[in-house]
């Protein structure tokens, strides 16, 4: 799948007080605080390596589906902290990429969903997409990255 890229400074609060600053020190706190992350959300995989290296984290193992590799990106790279996501993890039944949109101000579900599907009551296809790292349809943020599957 290869470099994802996210905003740094927007997404879910993961990171505990002493893991902001990425420093060699804390990237073992780091990783493993990302990983209990992937595992809160009961994202699946087989196996899974979480490494980071200032704000990039690398993933590496393996996935059953492709959809599996891109929410477990997703969820990672949509953490406060973290600028980059390399997606090493092997797909078991590899399938074609869903494309992801980056959230600007304004942005709802519906008007991304108009945008790429034409329209706008397609929205529940990328909320589903999307869980769960999306609780509600309503709870987008600018700078949040979002999985859009082909229909």
């Amino acid at each position: 799948m290869g470099l994802l890229s996210f905003l740094k400074g927007v997404g879910e609060k993961v990171f505990k007080k002493e893991e902001a600053a990425p420093t060699p020190e804390v990237e073992p706190l780091r990783a493993s605080s990302l990983l209990a992350h992937v595992k809160s959300l009961g994202l699946a995989y087989n196996n899974l390596t979480v490494k980071t290296s200032g704000d990039t984290v690398t993933l590496e193992g393996e996935v059953a589906r492709q959809e599996d590799s891109e929410k477990i990106a997703l969820a990672v790279g949509n953490v406060e902290g973290v600028e980059a996501v390399d997606n090493r993890l092997t797909v078991a039944d590899p399938q074609p990429e869903a494309q992801f949109y980056t959230v600007v101000s304004g942005d709802t579900l519906s008007k991304i969903a108009k945008q790429h599907y034409g329209d706008a009551n397609k929205y529940p296809v990328i909320f589903e997409a999307n869980k769960p790292m999306l609780t509600h349809p309503d709870k987008i943020y600018p700078g949040q990255v979002l999985r859009i599957p082909a229909l």
